[in-house]
């Protein structure tokens, strides 16, 4: 379904019925509503970040909902949509810590980077956001997280306000590393974001291991 390693991963998921009842679900929505992202990005973010690749872990919440803006990748929007304020904010931070000044709204060349960019619930109805909260994404995507925890290899999980944080009972082997912060916001980045320094804890982190490094 995916076309990578993931799809051995996640085999056994797959053939269950919450899984199998949401994507019968989420057919009929895409067939009676708008829905986002388009239906080819809803897997996005698995096909550009495999699961032998996967060095870090950036955790959101579900889809941008506004028209043209989710690409299927957790705080990215497609190029020529004006940056959510999330987004900026992420930007500043990576700017004070690396000092990288980044404009391009579309994320692709982090996940390309081993940055699994991944919403807790993959699809959204236009203008309703977390209107798809009850169909049963959590369900798939904390065991994504749970199969992610079972790497020996160590990776790097980015947990951004108390949602994420919330994922953080998945996360038990001690080779992984859990960075976690206030939510990058305009209601919460002022409590604990600004000044996190995520990208360089990651890197660093990543260094000592003797992995690449994220080309942010």
């Amino acid at each position: 379904m995916i076309g990578n390693d993931w799809d051995t991963i996640l085999k056994e998921e797959y053939e269950k019925e919450y899984f199998i009842n949401i994507k019968d679900k989420v057919r009929s929505e895409y067939n009676k509503r708008e829905i986002f992202p388009p239906a080819d990005r809803v897997f996005y973010a698995f096909r550009m970040t495999n699961y032998k690749d996967t060095r870090v872990v950036i955790l959101g919440q579900d889809p941008y909902h506004g028209i043209g803006e989710a690409n299927g990748l957790c705080f990215s929007v497609n190029r020529g949509i004006k940056m959510p304020p999330s987004l900026k904010n992420i930007y500043k931070e990576l700017y004070n810590d690396l000092g990288i000044e980044r404009t391009d709204t579309d994320l692709s060349d982090w996940a390309k980077s081993g940055v699994l960019l991944l919403n807790s619930v993959l699809t959204v109805e236009k203008d309703k956001p977390a209107s798809h909260k009850a169909i049963g994404w959590e369900e798939f995507t904390d065991n994504v997280i749970k199969k992610l925890n079972e790497k020996e290899e160590p990776v790097v999980f980015i947990l951004w306000g108390n949602f994420a944080k919330g994922k953080m009972k998945y996360i038990t082997n001690p080779n992984h590393l859990v960075i976690s912060s206030s939510h990058p916001s305009p209601f919460s980045v002022n409590y604990g974001f600004f000044g996190s320094r995520p990208f360089s804890k990651t890197n660093d982190f990543l260094r000592k291991n003797g992995l690449k490094e994220i080309e942010w």
